[in-house]
């Protein structure tokens, strides 16, 4: 596969490239199975030449996983998959450090953050690498000429792989993607550790807030609401789940949750966190029973779980009081503060997740492209899982980093798992 041309990204400030690449180091120190997998690659070259275009947060982590690809021969582009992710230092970092380019600017708006993925499409990409499925979309949408040079693709997040499935089912998807977030390396510790902590982490940032005593109302109790009920739950909050899916909401029970309507923990709830993956969820009927400061937050991948638009036409006045809150002021005095403009709080205000948890997310992306190379002649245009062996490989490596070790079963144990014929 041909290379071409790098292009020149478009940061912030390259001045701020030096703070960058310290935190770029800092954040490797913490991800020991990518930097495995990154050794392999200097001496393999398995992406020798994939010209990759690349649509996620702009982290730390998110450095690392470029990194690792681009040594092991790839030629990457990279650019922001919201407008209020990105750590504006790591971005210059990529592009000045390490020959990245990088099109990405905190708080970048909307004009903006298309013509940066247009950008990433310019490379003319063999393998994209989407959070979200923007990039994708974008494809399908403007750029359908770029589809015979693709060959596959990865997708890291819940709401991306939503939308490829309906692609998928609506005959839209043109080329195959692996659903790096269904690998239970990843959703099952960045999706409920991640998540958790980095939520409680960005609110905290913003507001300063003591959760001990708060009543937390957490919408949506997938594997992110789970995280986040438990960190709160840590702090001391009465956690409250609000869901429309009714095992799931009987999961929150016997996990020890109030479960109610959000008509109902509306009036009660002192912090709100939507992490449902879908719009509309707290909308102007729940602002108007409210409490007076009650603190509004998502964690959900779109700024579409809350409708700001509806707050905004009940409100008189709206003013930020501090980094990240806007306080809107309602007709009957109360105020209502939405953190972030309603974007990923955990990566607004704070740092997105740990980078001992993006490392298995990271290291499925590395070898789920790695693969992708490998086998997409083989693949049709569908979302496809991570293969399993490549999950249990990343996990094996955790553990193994960790220190930890466990047991194996013996070709006795193996035999009967595998047999109907013994009984009791």
């Amino acid at each position: 596969m041909a290379s071409t041309k790098k292009l020149a990204g478009d940061v912030k400030d390259a001045a701020l490239a030096a703070k960058g690449k310290l935190r770029i180091e800092w954040a490797n120190q913490w991800m020991p199975v990518l930097q495995i997998i990154r050794k392999r690659f200097i001496k393999e070259k398995p992406l020798e030449g994939v010209r990759i275009s690349a649509c996620l947060h702009v982290t730390t982590e998110t450095a690392n996983l470029m990194i690792t690809l681009r040594d092991g021969g790839a030629d990457v582009v990279l650019c922001a998959s919201n407008p209020l992710s990105t750590q504006d230092d790591v971005a210059a970092s990529l592009t000045k450090d390490f020959k990245i380019p990088t099109y990405a600017i905190k708080g970048e708006d909307k004009d903006t953050y298309y013509s940066h993925l247009s950008s990433a499409l310019e490379h003319k990409p063999q393998i994209t690498m989407d959070d979200g499925a923007d990039l994708v979309t974008m494809i399908l949408t403007k750029r359908a000429e770029l589809v015979p040079g693709i060959v596959g693709g990865t997708e890291e997040t819940t709401t991306g792989v939503i939308r490829l499935r309906s692609m998928q089912n609506d005959g839209m998807l043109k080329y195959p993607i692996v659903a790096v977030n269904d690998a239970d390396t990843k959703h099952l510790f960045d999706n409920r550790y991640g998540t958790g902590q980095s939520t409680i982490d960005g609110i905290l940032r913003a507001t300063n807030l003591l959760f001990a005593g708060l009543h937390v109302v957490v919408c949506g109790y997938g594997w992110c609401g789970r995280g986040v009920a438990m960190r709160a739950k840590g702090l001391g909050s009465d956690v409250i789940i609000t869901e429309t899916n009714p095992t799931r909401a009987l999961e929150a029970v016997m996990d020890g949750f109030r479960v109610m309507p959000l008509a109902e923990a509306a009036k009660i709830g002192d912090v709100f966190v939507t992490v449902t993956g879908d719009k509309s969820v707290i909308t102007a009927a729940h602002f108007r029973t409210m409490k007076d400061g009650a603190v509004v937050a998502n964690s959900g991948h779109f700024n579409v779980e809350i409708d700001i638009p509806a707050l905004e036409k009940l409100s008189l006045s709206k003013r930020q009081t501090r980094d990240f809150v806007d306080e809107y002021t309602m007709r009957d005095g109360r105020k209502i503060y939405v953190l972030g403009e309603g974007r990923l709080i955990n990566l607004a205000a704070a740092e997105g997740h740990p980078a001992v948890v993006m490392d298995m997310s990271f290291a499925d992306q590395a070898l789920s492209v790695e693969y992708m190379v490998k086998n997409h002649k083989n693949l049709e245009a569908k979302v496809y899982p991570v293969p399993t062996d490549i999950d249990q490989d990343v996990a094996r490596l955790k553990l193994q980093s960790l220190g930890v070790t466990i047991d194996r079963l013996t070709r006795e144990q193996e035999a009967y798992l595998s047999s109907w014929s013994e009984g009791t």
